[in-house]
């Protein structure tokens, strides 16, 4: 493709959006339009570097990057393994660090010990099930919760939970912990297959740029 064609971006709204501008800002990725927090605007452009930016909410970024409505996506690794789009997750952008754990009462450390069929309650019921069938094989019963899942042990809805840790204060107050831990996360960039093979030398371009900036900032 010619360089004239804009390059998309769908950015997870929030901390998220926010951090990866910052970042953007240091490779000299700018878009003045989305610093105007009046705006009404959905899409934002920057027609001198022929990119556009938008906003979404941050599990319908992998679908808009699967479907090639945005060229380039930025979302939490919790969203790609829970959403499973077929998209590639080219780079760690190392921010947003938290932890997906298995956390209950101290009680229930036995039942993942001996494998026993048990409730789990969980936002994220694909990286839950994933977890359990395919890493643990344990045969456990998922529930979908959107809310505080750190209710289910509380009102005996569930055994267990599988969330989102970060400063685990929450699950100390209400008398659970950290049981084991499913995976490490951050925010990550993912790209559209195609639009990796159309656009390969400006993709590959932004993200060794990113990785250099990012090394910088680790020394």
């Amino acid at each position: 493709m010619t360089e004239e064609r804009y390059l998309t971006f769908a950015l997870g709204k929030g901390r998220l959006a926010n951090k990866t501008l910052e970042l953007f800002e240091k490779i000299g990725i700018t878009c003045e339009e989305m610093k105007d927090k009046n705006s009404r605007k959905l899409i934002f452009v920057n027609e001198e570097l022929k990119l556009r930016f938008f906003l979404a909410k941050g599990p319908d970024v992998p679908t808009y990057v699967e479907y090639g409505a945005a060229d380039i996506g930025v979302v939490g690794r919790d969203t790609v393994l829970e959403e499973n789009r077929n998209v590639y997750e080219v780079l760690d952008l190392g921010f947003g660090k938290c932890r997906m754990c298995v956390c209950g009462p101290a009680s229930a450390r036995e039942l993942l010990k001996h494998h026993e069929r048990i409730r789990v309650a969980s936002k994220y019921p694909n990286i839950a099930k994933d977890y359990f069938y395919n890493k643990k094989h344990q045969t456990v019963d998922i529930i979908k919760l959107n809310g505080s899942v750190e209710l289910g042990p509380l009102v005996e809805l569930a055994d267990v939970i599988v969330d989102i840790v970060e400063t685990g204060s929450t699950l100390r107050e209400n008398g659970l912990e950290v049981l084991e831990e499913v995976c490490p996360l951050s925010a990550r960039m993912i790209v559209n297959p195609v639009s990796m093979q159309m656009d390969a030398a400006r993709i590959r371009s932004l993200v060794m740029r990113i990785r250099e900036i990012r090394s910088g900032d680790d020394i």
